[in-house]
């Protein structure tokens, strides 16, 4: 049951990261230009994509197998590139990230909180 418990908690500040890349990008501009020429649009974002990637490592297994429609793995293996080799971060594939996924992981997210909280 503690697994559970620990996974609703975790969802939600998985979608509180979502949310705050969300502001960011509306206070910086949505484009990839602004995000490429602005370090500190750029370290904001990677920092919550990070975040991100650590929780989804604090996920339990049988979360991850349950609710599979994410790619977890590869959430975990961009928050190693950022806490490890930020230094070859691709701008252009994390722009992708933040304008295709980040949006498609918080809705998932806010789709199965309420059933993951019935596990409690």
């Amino acid at each position: 049951m503690a697994k559970y418990n620990k996974n609703s908690a975790i969802l939600e500040k998985i979608i509180a990261y979502c949310e705050e890349i969300e502001k960011t990008t509306t206070r910086f501009g949505k484009t990839l230009e602004a995000f490429q020429n602005d370090s500190i649009y750029r370290n904001a974002c990677a920092m919550c994509i990070l975040q991100i990637g650590e929780l989804a490592t604090n996920l339990s297994e049988e979360f991850r197998a349950e609710y599979d429609k994410v790619p977890w793995r590869s959430i975990r293996a961009m928050r190693n590139i950022f806490a490890h080799d930020y230094e070859s971060m691709n701008t252009e594939e994390t722009w992708a990230v933040i304008e295709n996924r980040i949006a498609e992981l918080k809705n998932y997210c806010d789709k199965i909180l309420p059933e993951v909280r019935l596990h409690i």
